[in-house]
Order: C-alpha cells, then structure tokens, then sequence
C-alpha cells in the first residue's frame, strides 16, 4: 500500500506541472481556484493582495482530499488580522503522509489604498520530509499580489509566487518548487452573481485557464459552479452557507483520469 501511495504522489506532482495546481499550495474556498482576484473569499496562498480587503479578521480551517486517499491529503488553518492601516495573514498547511509530507507556513502584508487597488506581499517557508534519509528539507520563497478596482462591478488581480524559482536540495535530487504567475478578474452582474476567470502559467509549463460562477440563491445559501483545464477540463461543483459567524464553503472537482478531488472550509468572522 505504501508504495502505491508512494506512486501516486509521483503522479501527483507530475500532473502538478500539467495543470498548475501546485501540491505546496493549498486549495481555496473561490471554485476551479479562481482565487486571484476573488474579493470575496481570501486564501492565504491565493492572492496577498486580497488579505487587504479583510473587514473583519477571522480564523479558517480548511481540508483537501485528492482522489479519496488520506494519504494523499492537505490540511491548513489560517488567519487573517483586519486593520485599517495594514491587514496581517498567518496561515500553515500539511499536505502527505508518515513516509512524505510537506509542510508550508506564511506570514503576510497588505493594504487596501481606499478601495482602489491593493498591494500584498507574503513570506513562505517551504519544509519536505524525506523518509529515506529521515530528513527535512526546506527553503524560503515569496509571494507578491496585486488587486486593481477598474469599475464598481470589475476588478483584476495578480499574483507572482516564487517568482526567482527557489530549489530544494537533496542528497539525491533538486526539487524546483513551481514558479507560477496569475492574472485573474472578477465581474458582478449583480450582488448575488459573481462571474470570476483566471489565467495560471507556471514557467516550464502549459497554461492553465479557469472561470466560475458563484450565484447567491438564498439570503445564506450560493451556488457555485465552474472548470478549468490545461490538458484536461476538469469541471467543478460547489456551495457556501453562511450562518452568524461562520462561512463554510464544500467543493469538489472531477478529474477525467485521476478522479474526484473533494475539499471543505469553515471560517469564523471575528464581530468588530
């Protein structure tokens, strides 16, 4: 069983350079991972620059499972401090197994400037355990985000991650951490319907294109529904509920060859 898992982590990161979902980097709540210019939803590692839209600071746990293995899964806690002067995110996340696993921690920075446009930056240590040699590995790289308010119902963003392509050093091999760079928009048709797309290209390889819709259908309840491909369209299904404090956001993906990718997220607003 072990060198099953041990196989489908290959494959997962040789699908991670296909499709420009990178394994170091955890899923967001925004649907096909159009977390770029999602003003609405911030991930940690989406977009630092939408830490600076933060009205209310709150506290995020998040859990990814690809293809109904444990093995193969990624946790993560979050938490973003409000401020009018400058908004704060911490966030950790553990993706892997006993055998291998990794592990990413950041510490972020942004400003709104008066509902504009944003600027973000955020700092990521990058830690892998390597069973063979009972060792961790681990290495530093940034993140850079940008977020422009061209109208009242659109708006851009960009997001540079580990944009000098920082390495992991073993005994036996490098490993390149992915450098990818995202430009995304966001357009309200109305308050309760919200068209995003997003455009990944990670250096040494394809493109990556996503679109989705989130669709507020009740007072508390929307629907989300989406896709997004490199090689394969892989479509996207979701939903949010919003109860007093708490946002919790369900997703799931389908991929044509590896299977069903499921993902859950609650969040906790912090009242002023």
């Amino acid at each position: 069983m072990k060198k099953i898992v041990s196989l489908l982590v290959i494959c997962l990161f040789c699908r991670t350079v296909l499709s420009q979902v990178s394994t170091i980097t955890p899923s967001s709540s925004s649907i096909a991972q159009t977390s770029v210019a999602d003003k609405h939803n911030w991930s940690a590692f989406g977009n630092p620059a939408m830490l600076g839209y933060l009205e209310q600071s709150e506290l995020g746990f998040k859990f990814e499972n690809r293809y109904l293995l444990n093995e193969l899964s990624t946790k993560s806690i979050e938490v973003g401090l409000a401020s009018k002067l400058m908004c704060t995110g911490i966030s950790f996340s553990h993706f892997g197994y006993s055998q291998y696993h990794e592990m990413l921690v950041g510490i972020g920075f942004a400003r709104n400037f008066s509902n504009k446009f944003a600027l973000g930056v955020q700092a990521n240590y990058f830690t892998t355990y390597f069973s063979a040699s009972n060792s961790y590995r681990s290495t530093f790289f940034p993140q850079v985000g940008l977020s422009v308010q061209l109208s009242p119902t659109f708006s851009i963003g960009f997001n540079a991650s580990n944009p000098f392509q920082s390495t992991l050093k073993t005994e036996y091999v490098i490993k390149r951490l992915p450098s990818v760079f995202s430009l995304g928009t966001e357009y309200l048709f109305s308050p309760e319907l919200i068209w995003r797309t997003q455009i990944d290209k990670e250096v040494s390889s394809n493109y990556r294109y996503a679109t989705g819709f989130d669709y507020m259908m009740l007072e508390k309840l929307a629907v989300k529904i989406g896709a997004y491909g490199s090689d394969y369209l892989v479509p996207c299904l979701g939903m949010g509920l919003k109860t007093g404090s708490f946002l919790i956001d369900l997703n799931c993906e389908l991929h044509p060859l590896l299977g069903l990718n499921t993902f859950a997220a609650i969040h906790y607003c912090f009242r002023k």
